[in-house]
């Protein structure tokens, strides 16, 4: 479920715009003439949702051209002939990008403006703001994003694992433009163009340039099928190994063959209105998808053994009567405990100190505990109460630990706790992290559900609050059920079962007084609440 309604506008978002030309390199077949200058357009502020790569998987997509924002990179599973996932992502920035000089323009106001706009002019100033588009650097991945406009807005993106097999391509490049220009189409705001991008480190003894002659057929392809659909591609850039290469641009005066480098991380235009707007990238995809992978080693062999004996010992507790029941409430304890020693315990440094931290906190047993009471999907559910406030932050840590600890036979479990973890991110505004998790667990069961529809969700730009109000409910509701033995109600004492008295002459016709009234069978009190007995102890 990859998505995105254009969230609304908030102070610092900027707006970019795309016009990518070579100066000095005579302009492709298949990219229009540099537009003329025209005042910038501000951007619909809505998003639909795009049409899936392919029937089989799962979408991802915020396709509507919007400002530049903290990009959330938008997952979907791969179509059936491929083995990657792919990630469409919708409302980028409006963008300029030329291929002359590289100069660039931002809005330098004192406060940030809604109208803001950023200019990429060069290659370079494109290649560096891919990161920024995604909220993550795209390792090993074709991405394609639509412009819009005579300025060359950016909008929907689309970005699928480079297939290995290269009979793959043509079919994947014909899925992939077709589903970036059909969204558009269906949104009424069909592409102008299209910039391609290809990512691929070296192999072990390949230079960047044997990537870029390598991935040369699959760009070739790539513009060929946007061609095909009366959509130009505008630029195209294999970027690998620190260096960038346009297979657009025959001019070796601007695009040498040993490749350009990429400009120092933090010294670009893009990398100053990021900041400026507050976009955070968070490293690389393998980066991402490492803290969600499960152990290797003797640490997975001994985590193994133990899920093999929770899950011996579960299957007893579970033919007793109400041992479901136990078993959920058990499991919900232990995961609020591990919660709170979470959030007792902070660790700093590195990703994977932080994560060497958390898989600290927890033990096998414990581990093997909640993973399989996790697979339950009424005590899943009531997990992802845990979502948003102070325990959002030790449940993400929490559902990324268990997720790494599903070793061996057991990887298919981490489909629970990495859905928990897209939800926690989702919910808490970090959609691109919510995306990588949701992505990994539909890699594991593509038909899971609840993973489906948060993906979904987040593609179509559905707000969370909706859900979080309802799983708030769903709490209240659950407490009220665990309190309501303890109600006055139910502590009422029982009524004194009523005996058959003779009747007494003269008082059949008489009619039976109110409760507390002087009638046969009534009971009478002293006025504070106590029975009064009478001369031979009997009770009125």
């Amino acid at each position: 479920m990859n998505p995105h309604s254009e969230p609304s506008k908030r102070p610092g978002d900027t707006n970019s715009a795309a016009t990518p030309s070579h100066s000095s390199a005579p302009t492709p077949s298949n990219s229009p003439r540099p537009p003329k200058p025209s005042p910038p357009a501000n951007p619909p502020n809505t998003t639909k949702p795009s049409r899936p790569i392919a029937p089989s998987g799962p979408t991802d997509s915020i396709s509507a051209a919007g400002p530049v924002r903290p990009a959330d990179p938008a997952h979907t599973t791969t179509p059936s002939a491929l083995s990657n996932p792919a990630y469409i992502v919708g409302p980028a920035s409006p963008s300029d990008s030329s291929h002359s000089a590289p100069s660039a323009s931002a809005d330098e106001s004192a406060a940030p403006s809604a109208d803001a706009q950023v200019t990429l002019r060069s290659p370079a100033e494109l290649a560096d703001a891919l990161p920024y588009f995604l909220g993550f650097y795209p390792d090993d991945s074709v991405v394609m994003v639509a412009l819009h406009g005579e300025r060359g807005r950016f909008g929907g993106r689309v970005r699928l694992g480079i297939p290995t097999d290269t009979a793959q391509w043509p079919d994947v490049a014909d899925q992939l433009a077709d589903c970036l220009i059909s969204a558009g189409r269906e949104r009424g705001d069909r592409p102008a163009a299209i910039i391609v991008y290809l990512c691929k480190e070296p192999a072990a003894g390949e230079s960047g340039k044997d990537v870029k002659d390598r991935l040369r057929p699959l760009a070739q392809r790539l513009r060929t099928a946007c061609g095909a659909l009366d959509v130009p591609v505008l630029e195209a850039l294999c970027l690998s190994n620190g260096r960038f290469w346009s297979y657009c641009c025959p001019d070796f005066r601007c695009c040498p063959a040993e490749g350009t480098p990429m400009v120092m991380p933090g010294t670009s235009v893009m990398a100053a209105a990021a900041a400026y707007a507050g976009m955070q990238v968070r490293g690389s995809l393998k980066e991402m998808e490492a803290r969600l992978r499960p152990r290797t080693g003797p640490r997975a062999a001994e985590q193994e053994t133990a899920l093999d004996a929770a899950a011996g010992a579960l299957v007893p507790h579970m033919l007793r009567r109400d041992g479901a029941a136990a078993v959920r409430r058990d499991t919900l304890n232990l995961a609020g405990a591990m919660i709170r020693r979470f959030r007792l315990d902070t660790p700093s440094g590195s990703n994977r100190a932080r994560d060497a931290c958390d898989d600290a906190l927890i033990t096998d047993s414990e581990a093997a505990a909640l993973i399989l009471g996790l697979q339950d999907r009424v005590t899943r559910d009531r997990a992802a109460e845990w979502m948003d406030g102070p325990s959002a932050a030790p449940a993400l840590r929490l559902w990324r630990a268990l997720a790494r600890r599903c070793a061996g036979g057991y990887a298919e479990h981490a489909v629970a706790p990495l859905t928990l973890a897209g939800w926690v991110c989702w919910s808490t505004e970090d959609g691109p992290s919510a995306r990588v998790a949701l992505s990994c667990a539909l890699a594991l069961d593509p038909d899971y559900t609840f993973a489906q529809l948060l993906h979904r969700a987040i593609n179509e730009g559905l707000d969370p609050e909706p859900l979080r109000r309802c799983l708030r409910e769903q709490h209240q509701e659950a407490g009220a059920a665990t309190e309501a033995p303890t109600t006055p109600a139910a502590k009422e004492a029982p009524r004194p079962t009523k005996r058959s008295r003779p009747t007494r002459s003269g008082t059949a016709g008489r009619p039976r007084g109110p409760r507390g009234a002087t009638g046969p069978g009534s009971r009478t009190t002293d006025g504070r609440g106590r029975r009064r007995a009478g001369r031979d102890g009997s009770r009125r």
